[in-house]
């Protein structure tokens, strides 16, 4: 009875926050809950051991508060997070923890590797992204090219006022979206001012409609 009325508090925990944000709670050894966002999910998983360095860890072992950036070492991608240590008298017990989508770090361009060499595009003239083949292909109004990141990074990278996942598989820029099609079981098909078409997966839909406001 005590893990599921656990669940249940973990479960409205999670519904406190915005769904752009990922949260995770541990015990002083391992996580024991983690939702994800579609934002960045550092692909934690019940019983995973918390790892030294980490915003958690760091928490715990001041017994503090910690709200700071975490490089990309620990997860495979950089985050920004807030984690609140919880004690039960005066022992500690383990961590709460809420990661952010962060801001860019001022880079306003994302470099282009062509068949000719490296080009800087603006984020505004990045139509959409597209993971295919182990490669991130990146493509503009102008031109198009790969980059050495993957997709979750970019969506650290990338202005979030502008830039939403809708595919496992895209990320698009909502500026260039020209307009939204319903297709079959309840996704959407987007035709870019490229005159690309872009898919919102099922996964994704209902997110994006939210973000949309349609």
């Amino acid at each position: 009875m005590e893990d599921i009325i656990l669940d249940s508090l973990l479960d409205v925990i999670g519904e406190l926050f915005s769904d752009e944000i990922s949260i995770a709670v541990s015990n002083t050894k391992e996580y024991i809950y983690y939702r994800p966002s579609k934002r960045i999910d550092l692909k934690i998983s019940a019983g995973d051991p918390i790892k030294e360095g980490t915003i958690a860890h760091k928490a715990m072992v001041t017994k503090q508060k910690v709200s700071e950036f975490i490089n990309r070492d620990i997860f495979g991608i950089p985050y920004l997070g807030m984690a609140v240590p919880f004690l039960y008298n005066e022992n500690l017990k383990g961590c709460l923890v809420a990661i952010y989508p962060a801001l860019t770090d001022g880079k306003s361009v994302v470099t282009l590797k062509t068949t000719d060499g490296w080009i800087p595009i603006p984020f505004s003239k990045v139509v959409y992204l597209e993971a295919k083949d182990k490669k991130t292909f990146i493509n503009s109004e102008e031109l198009s090219g790969t980059h050495k990141y993957s997709l979750q990074e970019f969506e650290y990278l990338l202005p979030k006022d502008s830039f939403i996942r809708c595919h496992r598989s895209f990320i698009v820029n909502i500026n260039h979206i020209k307009a939204i099609y319903p297709d079959t079981h309840s996704t959407f098909i987007l035709a870019m001012d490229n005159d690309e078409r872009v898919p919102v997966s099922q996964s994704y839909a209902s997110y994006f409609r939210k973000l949309l406001g349609f």
